[in-house]
């Protein structure tokens, strides 16, 4: 994993069970697509917080008999199958543990969307490129009561089966927007009263003071690698950082936005 800071920009976020015959028979073979995991989720939290989102719309759900088991009223719709078959569907080294379902995309969100339902904490990520980074950054968001995440339209991973495996079912939770400019996206919550933080080194307040009492907040984190550009971080109300011990030059792009999440939630308490 590339830390968030390169020799030209300061780092973003450091310094400067049921009976077989209950089931439909398992569907014979992989379909097409086997392997690439498109719509498809795995693992118990993220497969049941998908089932238990009225949002979404079920194609297929797969599970050993034992997977099967635990998911309760959900049981009686899975197919019967075994683990193999089911690894045979998702990328490799999936771990599925038994269970794995296939639904249509979530729909669309707008910024608009966001703030007309009041969402009082947003995050950007301005190009994070990591599934794994990302998952946990959804993670962290529904910990600390962000209800929505920016990302842009391009140069940002899908919301895929590994986001969500990280995610551990928050994928469900805080509502994903894609937008087209990350840059122009701040502004638009300047307009809307938000106050804009951008997670920088250069940043001359700390994050715990920048996000006290703020009623409506959004932080923006950079890349792992470059950080914020400069026209995201210009359009920023303000920038902050992490204060961290001089030994360490930055922190992961997932673990700084876990920090400012808390720091917003405990400034806000």
């Amino acid at each position: 994993m590339s830390k968030s800071r390169t020799r030209n920009q300061p780092n973003s976020q450091g310094r400067s069970n049921n009976d077989r015959n209950d089931r439909r028979p398992a569907k014979s073979g992989p379909k097409s697509g086997a392997s690439s995991g498109l719509g498809w989720l795995w693992g118990q939290h993220p497969v049941e917080a998908a089932l238990a989102n009225p949002r979404r719309r079920l194609k297929r759900l797969i599970a050993t008999r034992n997977a099967a088991s635990r998911l309760g009223e959900h049981a009686r719709a899975a197919e019967d199958i075994a683990p193999g078959e089911i690894g045979a569907l998702l990328p490799p080294g999936a771990v599925h543990q038994g269970i794995a379902a296939q639904f249509e995309p979530l729909p669309d969100a707008t910024l608009e969307d966001l703030i007309g339902r009041n969402t009082s904490r947003i995050v950007i990520l301005d190009q994070v490129s990591d599934p794994h980074n990302l998952g946990a950054i959804f993670r962290s968001a529904a910990a600390f009561g962000f209800g929505g995440l920016v990302l842009q339209t391009r140069n940002a991973p899908p919301i895929s089966g590994v986001v969500a495996k990280a995610a551990v079912g928050a994928i469900e939770t805080v509502t994903e927007c894609r937008v087209v400019n990350i840059a122009r996206t701040v502004e638009a919550l300047n307009e809307a009263n938000y106050h804009t933080i951008g997670l920088a080194g250069s940043g001359r307040n700390t994050i715990d003071k920048a996000v006290r009492g703020a009623p409506k907040l959004a932080i923006v984190l950079g890349a792992e690698g470059p950080g914020l550009r400069p026209t995201v971080a210009k359009a920023c109300a303000e920038l902050a950082r992490i204060a961290i011990d001089g030994a360490m030059e930055s922190l992961n792009v997932s673990n700084a936005a876990a920090i400012a999440f808390y720091e917003a939630a405990r400034g806000n308490s």
